[in-house]
C-alpha cells in the first residue's frame, strides 16, 4: 500500500504473512497512513485462516524503522500522536492479533519503530541495529500502554532509564536488557530468521493460540485476568484433529501437518 513518501508492503509466502515498511530514503520512518496500513495488514493476516505466523521487517539493511516521520509534524497529517491514534491502534493490533509475531530488526530501531518491535512476540536482530526512543528530545507523549510493554520486557528501571536519557543503545545492549531475543552477525541473521520462522510456522496453531493468549492474560495485573478464552482454547487441543495428528506423527516417527483444526 502506497502512502505518500512511504509505503507499506503486506504479502503471504506459504504460510508467513510479511509486513515490511518501505521508506528507505527516510531510513524507514513510518506516516500516520502507513501505520494505518500497518493496522490493516496485520488484521487481514491474522483473519486469514492460511497464514501461521506475522513477521515484520524493514526494507533494505540500514533500519527496521527509524520512528514516526517527523518531516510531516508540521504538516496537515501532524505527529503520530494526534493522527487519529493511528500509531497506538497499531502497536496495539500488532500486540494483539491471536497468531506469533516476530520482528526482524536489521540496523535502526528508534521511537515508534521500536514501540512496533516490543509490540510484537519475538525479535530477531542484526549487530548492526541500534535501540531507541527519543521522546524527550522532542517533547513527545509515550502511550501508556506503550510503555506498559516496555516495562513487560525490560523492566521498570530499564524502562525508565530509556525513556529519561532517551540514548541509543547498542545491539549487545538490546540483547543484555531482554530488548531481543536472538543477535546475529548481519550476514547470519536472514537465513536464521527463515530456520526459526519455519520452526514456529510448522508448529501446532492452536496450542501457540492458547499459550499466547494465557501469557497475555497472566501479564496483567491479576485482579484484571481473564484467563476463561484461553483455558478454552487450551481444552481444544487434546481433542482437535492436531493432537490425532501429533500423535500419529509422532509414532510414525514424521513431522506432524497441522491444520489448526
Amino acid at each position: 500500500m502506497a502512502t505518500g513518501g512511504g509505503r507499506i508492503i503486506a504479502e503471504r509466502k506459504g504460510a508467513v504473512g510479511t509486513i515490511t515498511i518501505d521508506n528507505p530514503d527516510r531510513h524507514n520512518a513510518i506516516s500516520n497512513p502507513m501505520w494505518q496500513a500497518i493496522t490493516d495488514a496485520a488484521l487481514a493476516f491474522d483473519a486469514d485462516p492460511e497464514t501461521r505466523l506475522i513477521t515484520i521487517e524493514g526494507s533494505g539493511r540500514k533500519a527496521f524503522a527509524s520512528g514516526a516521520d517527523i518531516s510531516r509534524f508540521e504538516s496537515a497529517e501532524g505527529p503520530v500522536t494526534r493522527g487519529g491514534g493511528a500509531f497506538s491502534t497499531a502497536c496495539a493490533t500488532v500486540h494483539a492479533v491471536s497468531k506469533p509475531t516476530v520482528a526482524i530488526i536489521r540496523g535502526w530501531c528508534l521511537g515508534g519503530g521500536m514501540a512496533l518491535a516490543i509490540s510484537c512476540d519475538l525479535r530477531l536482530a542484526n549487530d548492526r541495529a541500534r535501540f531507541g526512543i527519543p521522546a524527550a528530545k522532542l517533547s513527545i507523549g509515550y502511550p501508556v500502554e506503550g510503555l506498559r510493554r516496555l516495562v513487560e520486557l525490560v523492566g521498570l528501571s530499564t524502562a525508565k532509564e530509556i525513556m529519561f536519557t532517551a540514548r541509543q543503545y547498542s545491539a549487545e545492549e538490546a540483547l543484555r536488557l531482554g530488548m531481543v531475543n536472538h543477535l546475529l552477525a548481519d550476514d547470519a541473521i536472514d537465513a536464521f530468521a527463515a530456520d526459526y520462522i519455519a520452526s514456529i510456522a510448522a508448529g501446532a496453531p492452536l496450542t501457540q493460540k492458547g499459550a499466547k493468549l494465557a501469557l497475555a492474560e497472566l501479564a496483567r495485573d491479576e485482579s484484571r485476568r481473564d484467563l476463561a478464552a484461553a483455558e478454552a482454547i487450551i481444552a481444544q487441543c487434546s481433542t482437535s484433529e492436531d493432537h490425532a495428528e501429533g500423535t500419529r506423527a509422532f509414532l510414525e516417527k514424521r513431522r506432524p501437518v497441522f491444520k489448526g483444526k
